[in-house]
């Protein structure tokens, strides 16, 4: 059951980046381009997911497990730290330079659309460096 719920989950987060233009390079670009020929229209969408967002996270802080009966994990650290504030600057370049984030990229990926490849390639890139290190913490704090 677990896995149907996160199948529909996906498609139906995946309809609604396409419908909202988020997995639309050429929109999010313009709506990045501060600077020249600003497109605002994504801003509505983002304000829509954050208020719906707020709503759930104050909603889920109330819950021991998820309405499927799963353990429910909300992060508690609420500190800005530098490795915050760098991983923040290296998703904000990535989509400023691909005009993807990873949620859309995964979705065009998935429409056949090759620009989404090299984005897709360089995220797990990334996440595999950053996996990498975190083991090689993890094995010096532990020797």
């Amino acid at each position: 059951m677990g896995w149907l719920t996160a199948l529909l989950s996906g498609l139906l987060f995946g309809i609604g980046l396409m419908l909202s233009g988020m997995a639309n390079p050429a929109k999010v670009l313009g709506f990045l381009d501060i600077a020249g020929r600003w497109d605002p229209s994504l801003a509505f969408v983002m304000a829509g997911a954050i208020a719906i967002g707020a709503i759930a996270f104050a909603f889920a802080t109330r819950l021991k497990k998820s309405l499927l009966g799963w353990p429910m994990w909300i992060p508690s650290s609420s500190s800005v730290t530098l490795r915050l504030v760098l991983g923040s600057a290296a998703f904000g370049v990535g989509w400023g330079l691909a005009g993807f984030c990873p949620g859309p990229a995964l979705v065009v990926l998935g429409a056949g659309f090759p620009k989404a490849w090299g984005f897709v390639a360089a995220m797990l890139a990334g996440m595999a460096v950053f996996e990498l290190i975190e083991r090689a913490k993890q094995s010096r704090q532990h020797a």
